[in-house]
Order: C-alpha cells, then structure tokens, then sequence
C-alpha cells in the first residue's frame, strides 16, 4: 500500500514510528531518525521543484478549507509554492483568537524563529507561530503557546499530522538554519478572494474589519509573491512591501 498525505500525494519517506516509540525518544535522536527517514528524498522533492534545502520558507494557513501552504524563495526573485497539505485538526470557528482558553486558532501575520522549533513536543514536531503579534497586543488579546504540530488533535493549534509535520519542519529548520531570521506564518479565515469578502459582507460577519485589513496583507503577496513586513500604529496593521 502507497502511504500518502492527507492531500493523497504519494508520500516518498519512510513513515514515523509509532507514536510510542517516538515518545520514548529525546529530541536529539528524533531528530536524528527523522533526517535518516526523509534528507535524502526530500532533497530530490526540493530539487523537483527548483529548490534546495535552505531556501527561505513561508507559510500560509486558510482555515475554512483546512489548508497549509509551504512556500520557498530559492533566488533573487519571488516565493513558489512547494506544497500544500490537509490541516488534519483545528480547533473554533473563523475569526481571531481573542483569548487564552477560547479554543480558536488565531488569524494574523505571525513569524518565528529557531528558538521556538520544539523537536521534544508531546505532538511529535512542533513550531510556535508566534500569537501573540504586536497586533494582537494592541487589541488586548491573550493566548499562548500556539503551535503548528503533528498528530491530528488540537486546542487552538495546527494539526498536520506527524508524517506531515516532519517534511515542514525539517524544511523550515533548514530556512531558520541557513540564515532566515524568522519564517512568516500568514494565517487567515478563508481564501481572500473579493466574493468570499463580499459573503462575509452580507452576512454581516463580526470579524469583517479584521478581515479586510488581512486581505490588504495577503493581497500584496498575490501580486509580488513576496510576504509584506507589516507593523502597528495606532491600532492598525501597516503593510510594507519591501519585505
């Protein structure tokens, strides 16, 4: 039996042991084990698409269709999208978190770094996207420990499953490695498209003011496939193209 991805792409790598197993090992020799399972395939995936291990990364998750979008920039010019995957489990409904405990995934532009790489997760793999940003500061939101992780559970998480989170990982790893200061991670409700704006219009949506001021972020990705600097002022989000 071909093993595959949530998204049926025929998953080239060895699977992960079983959850047990995996427990049972400490962060060094997980990561040992998952490099051994998947480096030298997933340096062909890589090349297949133009890439290499080290590119820099980014990432873009839109809830309403369970979606992870994996991009990498392997020269001067844009991002290309390496791969999208099934988001196995998120928890709430759309529009932002708002606060710790309230069981939602938030929606916002996120970024983290090396430090915040968990190879010992309870989840197999996992990486901190970042929530609070300054943004969600500015309007009082609280939460904490977000994460993009294996295993198909989640609390106000990503699940990706764990056969999935290795492949992100190591590719983001290897970006934060390389010299990326931090991987962007821009999460939004659903695909921004001016006809989803405008249902969520019509039907009155709460959150529709959030929602246009991500669209303006995701927007000028689409045009220059370069992910904006963004920052506050005031209460509002500005968006910087010279990323």
């Amino acid at each position: 039996m071909v093993a595959t991805t949530p998204r049926h792409r025929p998953w080239p790598y060895a699977l992960p042991p079983s959850p047990e197993q995996w427990q049972a090992l400490d962060a060094t020799r997980r990561l040992a084990d998952v490099r051994a399972r998947l480096l030298p395939k997933l340096n062909s995936e890589l090349a297949a698409r133009g890439c290499k291990s080290g590119d820099p990364a980014f990432i873009r998750i839109f809830k309403e269709t369970s979606e992870l979008e994996l991009w990498l920039r392997p020269g001067a010019g844009g991002f290309r999208l390496f791969q999208t995957y099934r988001v196995a489990c998120y928890s709430g409904t759309l529009g932002p978190k708002t606060r710790e405990g309230d069981m939602k995934a938030p929606e916002g532009f996120y970024a983290f770094g090396k430090s915040q790489l968990n190879p010992a997760s309870r989840y197999h793999l996992s990486f901190n996207i970042g929530y609070p940003n300054e943004f969600d500061r500015s309007q009082k939101r609280t939460g904490s420990l977000i994460m993009v992780h294996g295993s198909d559970v989640s609390i106000g998480c990503f699940a990706m499953t764990d056969p999935v989170i290795e492949e992100i990982y190591l590719i983001v790893e290897a970006a934060l490695n390389a010299g990326q200061a931090g991987v962007p991670v821009h999460a939004f409700p659903f695909r921004m498209s001016a006809a989803r704006m405008e249902n969520a219009r019509i039907a009155g949506e709460p959150s529709l003011a959030f929602w246009q001021e991500l669209k303006t972020g995701h927007d000028i990705f689409e045009k220059t496939r370069v992910p904006p600097a963004v920052s506050v002022a005031g209460g509002q989000m500005a968006f910087d193209e010279a990323f």
